[in-house]
């Protein structure tokens, strides 16, 4: 696992192979960075990682400036991975070991950006778009991206703005303009 940007920009960071993950490719995570650059303000940015496995996007967001990241799994050694990465790192990284889906039904934080990277297989992933939206978990001008295989499509649902393809790995985006 690599960090693509920021202050840690090149860090190789090793990951336990017992680690039971799908980590996103570098390609796809750059190309999703590149089109972020464009849309917030890192420093200014307030993140949720959910399934956040070993933790590579919540650390690349860090590395580029966001020091008010959570990140939520259900995996113990994932969460523990990341706990103490973020501490060797001296980057600012709350975790919660828990399922997602349980945490955003009594979630009552707002954030600017959720970003999701379910098992590509979970036949429920429009499910994290619906409590998103229903429980109003993001700021105004928040941005949802959830990241999916090749077979799912969520472009009908309310605030799709976009899909982009990296080989297999697909992030789908949505937005809301709606005032907090």
């Amino acid at each position: 696992m690599r960090i693509i940007n920021g202050t840690h920009k090149g860090r190789v960071i090793k990951v336990p192979k017992d680690l039971p993950l799908r980590p996103t490719t570098d390609f796809a995570k750059e190309g999703l960075f590149n089109m972020l650059n464009n849309k917030i303000n890192y420093d200014e940015t307030k993140v949720l990682d959910l399934f956040s496995g070993t933790g590579h996007i919540s650390l690349e967001f860090a590395s580029r400036g966001s020091n008010d990241i959570l990140a939520v799994d259900k995996n113990f050694k994932c969460v523990g991975f990341l706990k103490a990465t973020s501490k060797e790192l001296k980057l600012n990284i709350d975790t919660i070991k828990s399922d997602v889906f349980d945490f955003l039904k009594n979630c009552n934080q707002k954030f600017d950006l959720i970003f999701a990277d379910p098992p590509y297989d979970l036949e429920n992933i429009p499910t994290i778009h619906q409590l998103v939206m229903e429980k109003q978990l993001l700021n105004e001008n928040g941005i949802l991206i959830i990241e999916h295989g090749p077979r799912t499509n969520l472009e009908t649902l309310q605030g799709f703005v976009q899909k982009r393809s990296y080989g297999n790995v697909n992030f789908s985006f949505f937005e809301t303009n709606e005032k907090s």
